[in-house]
């Protein structure tokens, strides 16, 4: 489904990206992993479309498509989540994810005035629809609430229900435990299993808890110093002795 060919993201005479290649299997949820610092994050902004690469390509179900804008690749169905949520603080829940809904008539000044009548039944599809990823990921009752209200696991929630709002075939999760308590970790963890194993969701996952790693993905992508250090299962990746340099900064025996 991705390629990702030798790609370089520099910044000035910083490679914080130094040739990464590794590709993304329909239908895995594919864990890249790496120390602080590794350019995990970076790599990211440059597959979704945030920032342009200083070299290489990105291949997505066979296209190239190299420093494509984010709407454009949003398009295509290669969506991204953040570290800390985008969510509209100020819309409700339910809003939130109404807004995501690609191709929305009434987003453009004619179609508003003159086609009301479908304007009108594309916004009780969307509802129908956000009431369906609600029920999905539990927040029914949370509907109505101002989403900035949400505690940090119920807005890694809604940006997990932002993306199924869409014609999603890749998702890349940007750390989707960070900040989050355990209870509703294990939440998260079930519907991003469900998605994958029930819906035909592709995955790639930036993640520092092992633990979800460990459940969830498969391959896992080591990253270290801008570049890819070691990849396999889960196994295979905890057990090499550059791994726990990387990490801990010190030669394993």
């Amino acid at each position: 489904m991705l390629e990702i060919d030798h790609i370089v993201k520099a910044f000035g005479g910083f490679r914080a990206v130094d040739g990464c290649t590794f590709s993304v299997a329909a239908g895995s949820i594919t864990g890249l992993i790496g120390p602080n610092g590794a350019g995990k994050t970076t790599l990211f902004n440059v597959i979704a479309g945030a920032l342009p690469p200083s070299a290489g390509r990105v291949r997505f179900l066979g296209e190239d498509v190299t420093g494509l804008s984010a709407d454009r690749l949003f398009h295509k169905g290669l969506v991204r989540t953040f570290q800390i949520p985008h969510e509209f603080h100020r819309l409700s829940v339910r809003d939130n994810l109404m807004m995501v809904g690609p191709r929305q008539s009434g987003e453009g000044l004619f179609s508003a005035l003159l086609r009301r009548g479908r304007v009108r039944r594309e916004e009780a599809a969307l509802r129908e629809k956000a009431a369906e990823v609600l029920d999905f990921l539990g927040l029914t009752h949370l509907a109505d609430a101002r989403a900035g209200a949400l505690s940090g696991g119920q807005k890694k929630l809604l940006e997990l229900g932002r993306t199924m709002m869409t014609d999603a075939k890749l998702v890349l999760l940007d750390e989707p435990a960070a900040g989050v308590n355990r209870t509703l970790l294990r939440e998260i963890e079930e519907k991003i299993a469900l998605l994958n194993r029930e819906r035909g969701y592709t995955f790639i996952l930036i993640e520092h808890d092992m633990e979800m790693i460990a459940k969830l993905c498969d391959p896992v992508v080591c990253m270290a110093e801008g570049r890819v250090l070691v990849q396999g299962s889960f196994a295979t990746v905890r057990d090499d002795p550059r791994v726990l340099e990387a990490y801990l900064g010190e030669r394993a025996a």
